[in-house]
């Protein structure tokens, strides 16, 4: 795996063969492995070792015409391949057009306008999680197949394990790096008639728990067995985190200054207004202990931390350098609150602009937290949901989404789990959905499909909007 000290040597190199007024280089790379089973047995191991280095060069033009600037990108690293990485990106870079927009490489100080934590760095690499080989992926998976067999399922899924770095340098001194290690378990089981999920991911892979998870996706197996068929309509629904995760996942993009100006976003005309309900609070934290991921963005600008929900209102957006430059001058600048950069940018250039990536949403109040059992035996009449899938967006600016429930879905009735219901195609606003929470409990460290992990709570909400059921 590269070490800083390797990529700022290699970063010194390409400075020397570059005539360009700027030079930033991005580099990745590291280990990854994964363990494959199904029908109760593994079918697959493999490992790969890979790095990739991504070289961004920009001249001035002048003051008025602005300036160019064109990446290119190598996974060799000797000095031949370095050299042409150079050559691509400065031809490149001679058949752009000028940028009025484009802005100088931040400096260090510039860079380091943030919220720091310590001395600024997020250390999550686990020696133990680094040093996990096949043979120990082996037998994590055989504890999973002894469960599945203990209740006469069929069980599948995926162990993974990685530990990877990244770093940015640029000409004028900025230098960050992040090394994470990451282990992440799936786990599905299948009988005749049902099936049931867990899923989790975590630096530290002491967190995950395989077995565990094992068990409680076998019992949703068992517990959901013969389903029954309930007519759609409005329910009461109580989502699971990962279900939390998945439906809420498709409305992170809009919370960005690009899509504002870009008239993207469901938040347009929306930012500082009361749109979801009270309960409802959610930040952008790459600080929170149960988060991953650097502390810096595609320009190696610090991450703030961002109050993007402020118990229903609207608040913070997230900005890169070129967004927050672009909303200053816009005719939007006094209707979004404080404008400044964010440090949650891509690489440049890119066409997605900015966007935040570690949501944390707030769990209930302490003395208030219910868990997902406190949730059913409290609740009347509802419908348990441990996951959902092939989610689509219908309407952007009310976030109507459509999509399915998967792998243990459950009537309650008087506080208990009475059957395994036939799953549900829903059509639900995102907007109504988080208006008509009733209760939450506490917020963990998700995993889901279709969005990225997140730290989400169970929630119970009114007047979810099935549509049709499925056949099985």
């Amino acid at each position: 795996m590269l070490t800083r000290e390797h990529a700022s040597a290699i970063f010194d190199k390409l400075r020397k063969y570059s005539s360009a007024d700027e030079v930033e280089l991005l580099v990745s790379g590291g280990r990854s492995s994964l363990t494959r089973f199904a029908n109760n047995a593994i079918h697959q191991n493999v490992a790969e070792e890979s790095h990739g280095l991504s070289l961004r060069v920009s001249v001035e033009v002048g003051a008025a015409k602005g300036g160019r600037t064109a990446r290119a990108s190598t996974n060799k690293l000797d000095d031949d391949s370095l050299r042409r990485l150079v050559q691509t990106a400065e031809t490149l870079l001679r058949m752009q057009q000028a940028d009025p927009e484009l802005l100088p490489m931040p400096t260090p100080s510039e860079a380091a306008e943030g919220e720091f934590v310590g001395d600024g760095v997020v250390r999550r690499h686990f020696e133990s999680t680094a040093s996990i080989n096949a043979a120990d992926r082996a037998d994590v998976v055989s504890g999973i197949v002894d469960v599945a067999r203990k209740s006469s399922l069929t069980t599948a899924g995926i162990y993974a394990t990685s530990e990877f770095s990244e770093g940015l340098f640029n000409s004028r001194g900025v230098a960050k790096w992040h090394e994470q290690t990451s282990a992440e378990v799936s786990i599905t089981m299948m009988g005749d008639t049902s099936s049931g999920w867990q899923k989790a991911n975590s630096p530290d892979a002491g967190n995950l728990q395989p077995v565990k998870l094992a068990a409680v996706a076998a019992e949703k197996t068992v517990r959901s067995a013969d389903p029954i068929e309930l007519p759609p309509g409005k329910y009461t629904v109580i989502l699971e985190p990962a279900a939390v995760l998945d439906i809420v996942g498709f409305m992170f993009w809009d919370f960005s200054g690009s899509a504002l100006l870009e008239q993207r976003s469901f938040l347009n005309d929306r930012v500082g207004t009361e749109l979801f309900g009270e309960n409802v609070t959610i930040e952008d934290d790459v600080y929170h202990p149960l988060q991953t991921g650097a502390a810096f963005d595609g320009e190696g600008m610090t991450r703030r931390r961002l109050k993007l929900v402020d118990r229903g209102v609207v608040r913070d957006l997230a900005y890169s350098r070129g967004a927050a430059r672009k909303m200053r001058q816009s005719q939007l600048a006094d209707k979004v609150g404080t404008l400044r950069p964010t440090g949650h940018g891509f690489m440049l250039p890119n066409e997605m602009g900015e966007a935040p990536l570690n949501i944390v949403f707030f769990g209930a109040d302490a003395g208030s937290v219910q868990t997902v059992e406190q949730m059913v035996a409290s609740t009347e009449r509802a419908i348990l949901v441990t996951r959902l899938w092939y989610i689509r967006e219908v309407d952007p600016y009310e976030k109507i989404l459509t999509g399915m429930t998967r792998d243990g879905t459950f009537l309650v009735e008087n506080g208990k789990v009475q059957a395994g219901v036939r799953n549900f195609r829903f059509n639900q606003s995102l907007v109504q959905l988080l208006r008509s929470v009733d209760s939450l409990g506490a917020a963990v460290r998700a995993s889901g499909e279709e969005s990225i992990d997140m730290v989400v709570p169970p929630v119970t909400v009114r007047d979810f909007n099935f549509t049709e059921t499925t056949k099985f």
